[in-house]
């Protein structure tokens, strides 16, 4: 069997009132048409054709540059004339169309490969399967019209609906699977007589029907196919994939003190035995192995924390950070591109970028290491068992040598090396009684 999958993506989504397509919209950190993709591919496809807007160019590809080993491509349907006219744009792309065609939506991204195989498998039996779902609450979603053998007979648009047909529950979601050996013929048959003067891909059930076609549908729960078309219904589906990931992470042994309040990306990776606090956000590219503790309003991306591990609270781990074993990142701490070793401490009020900090070194209260000189970064490196004291200044580059301290409030522009004690401040100068006289000339306003 070879499989071809079509993923409409054109749609304007004025209603998003955005610069950005509709389908780049993210959701978890993900694309929307990136999350619609990577179900796709597990049903390993010959080829992915996804129709798109002019405009939506650059953007898409981008998509294709992130699936090097997918035969990807999209296909530009210049005047938006309807669901059957974009099938119909793509067909006319594609090569080697499979024997099995399977239909989805750039907007629609919760469904899942398992619901999608059951589809294609059908395809076995019947020349068309649709999916659909019920939904009990008023809603303008096209109706399934099933007859008294439970077979398909066709589907109605919401705005071409009676208003008995309204009333029916089973809704469309627009997903198809349909016969590649049938579905040019049946396209070519579907004309734009309706209130929209489009060519809806709906017709198809009816003409398969008419050329003596079996048909078909399976139904999934709502939630799976929800389309988005504005802000409100991005964040609904945002609060259920959310929702989707947490249960995920819990049940593979982390603990979430207040669940509804941490968010994470889609590819978010953390090992069994970490407790998560209240108010945790993780950007992409986390990594987070055993036993750490990760406390409240902490924002981590592109980090990976090894074992035995406490971050935060108030902590921001920013990309191409390594933390490695048995580390403390305290409060008000943010750590950006370095490499924290076994042991160390970065207890408060300190912000360490583009260094590496040998194992067991303890960072002061008020450490800032100064690795930006408007043009340029450069690095600092602090061996093992180093003492920063606290508000210091560490002037890239620079190497500090193990065991070595830095006492308090220095400005440290120079190398340290192993073991000596560096102190660098401006000398402190006491006036007799100039304290009295400050106070004295202040009242006296």
């Amino acid at each position: 069997m070879t499989l071809s999958i079509i993923i409409l993506a054109a749609g304007k989504g004025t209603r998003m009132k955005s610069d950005l397509p509709k389908v780049m919209h993210k959701i978890a950190g993900r694309e929307m048409l990136n999350m619609v993709i990577d179900e796709a591919k597990i049903l390993h496809p010959q080829n992915i054709t996804i129709v798109i807007s002019d405009e939506m160019k650059d953007s898409v590809e981008k998509i294709l540059a992130a699936h090097p080993k997918t035969e990807i491509s999209f296909v530009i349907q210049k005047e938006r004339k309807g669901t059957a006219h974009a099938v119909q744009t793509a067909l006319g792309k594609i090569k080697n169309l499979g024997e099995k065609v399977l239909v989805l939506y750039g907007d629609t991204p919760l469904i899942e490969h398992i619901t999608l195989k059951k589809m294609v498998d059908k395809l076995d039996s019947f020349s068309l399967c649709i999916l659909g779902f019920d939904d009990e609450e008023e809603n303008r979603y096209g109706r399934l019209i099933i007859d008294e053998k439970g077979h398909i007979e066709s589907i109605v648009e919401f705005k071409d609906a009676s208003a008995e047909e309204r009333k029916i529950a089973l809704c469309n979601s627009g997903v198809m699977a349909i016969d590649g050996e049938k579905i040019s013929e049946m396209i070519s048959q579907i004309g734009d007589n309706n209130e929209a003067g489009e060519f809806y891909l709906t017709d198809i059930v009816t003409i398969a029907g008419k050329m003596g076609l079996k048909r078909t549908f399976i139904k999934t729960s709502m939630e799976k196919v929800l389309g988005v078309n504005s802000r409100a219904e991005l964040a609904k589906i945002e609060e259920i994939k959310q929702n989707q990931i947490r249960k995920k992470m819990m049940d593979e042994g982390i603990t979430l003190l207040d669940p509804s309040s941490v968010y994470f990306s889609f590819d978010t990776k953390i090992s069994h035995d970490v407790v998560i606090h209240p108010h945790v956000f993780f950007g992409a590219k986390v990594v987070i192995e055993k036993n750490v503790e990760i406390r409240s309003f902490c924002h981590i991306e592109g980090a990976e924390i090894a074992s035995d591990v406490v971050v935060g609270p108030f902590a921001r781990i920013r990309p191409q950070t390594k933390i490695s074993e048995n580390v403390r990142i305290g409060n008000f701490v943010e750590v950006k591109k370095s490499n924290i070793k076994r042991g160390a401490k970065i207890n408060h009020l300190s912000y360490v970028g583009d260094s590496e900090i040998g194992e067991d070194s303890n960072i002061g209260a008020g450490v800032i290491t100064c690795n930006y000189d408007g043009y340029n970064k450069f690095k600092t490196t602090i061996g093992k068992n180093v003492f920063v004291g606290s508000n210091t200044a560490l002037v890239a580059p620079l190497e500090i040598g193990d065991s070595a301290v830095i006492g308090a409030g220095s400005v440290i522009t120079k190398d340290v090396i192993m073991d000596d004690l560096a102190v660098a401040r401006a000398k402190q100068v006491s006036i007799p009684r100039g304290g009295k006289k400050f106070h004295e000339t202040k009242s006296n306003k």
